[in-house]
C-alpha cells in the first residue's frame, strides 16, 4: 500500500518535472524571439542554456533516466559493430551499382515489348 502512494508521488512529480521542463523551453524560444535586438550568438547562447537546463529537469524523471538508459545502451552496441573495410565497401557498391543498371534495362526492355504488344493489339502499330 506504502509502495504505491509512493509510486503515484513520484509519477505526479515527474509530470510536474515534466511541466517545468516544457515551460523552460518555451521561455528559451521566447527570450530567444524576445531579445531580438540583441547578438544572434547571445540569443542562440541562451536558448542552449534553457534547452541544457530543461534536459537536466527532464533527466530526474522516470522517463528521462530510460532515455539515456537507452542511449547508453545503443552507443554500447554499436562499439560491438564490425564495420567493412574500404575495400569491402568498394565492392558492395559496385554490385549494387551494377544489379540496378541491369534491373532497369531489363524493366527498359519489357516495358518496349508490352508497349508494342499494346499497340499491335489496338491497332495502332504498324
Amino acid at each position: 500500500m506504502v509502495a504505491k502512494a509512493e509510486t503515484q508521488e513520484a509519477g505526479k512529480l515527474d509530470s510536474l518535472k515534466m511541466v517545468v521542463a516544457i515551460a523552460l523551453l518555451v521561455s528559451g524560444i521566447a527570450q530567444f524571439y524576445y531579445f531580438e535586438g540583441e547578438s544572434l550568438l547571445y540569443r542562440v547562447l541562451g536558448l542552449l542554456f534553457f534547452m541544457a537546463v530543461a534536459a537536466a529537469v527532464v533527466y530526474t524523471t522516470v522517463l528521462g533516466q530510460g532515455i539515456w538508459g537507452f542511449a547508453r545502451d545503443a552507443r554500447t552496441e554499436v562499439r560491438k559493430v564490425i564495420w567493412p573495410t574500404r575495400q569491402e565497401t568498394m565492392q558492395t557498391t559496385l554490385m549494387v551499382v551494377i544489379m540496378v543498371l541491369l534491373v532497369g534495362i531489363m524493366l527498359w526492355l519489357m516495358d518496349m515489348v508490352l508497349r508494342w504488344g499494346v499497340l499491335v493489339l489496338t491497332g495502332q502499330g504498324s
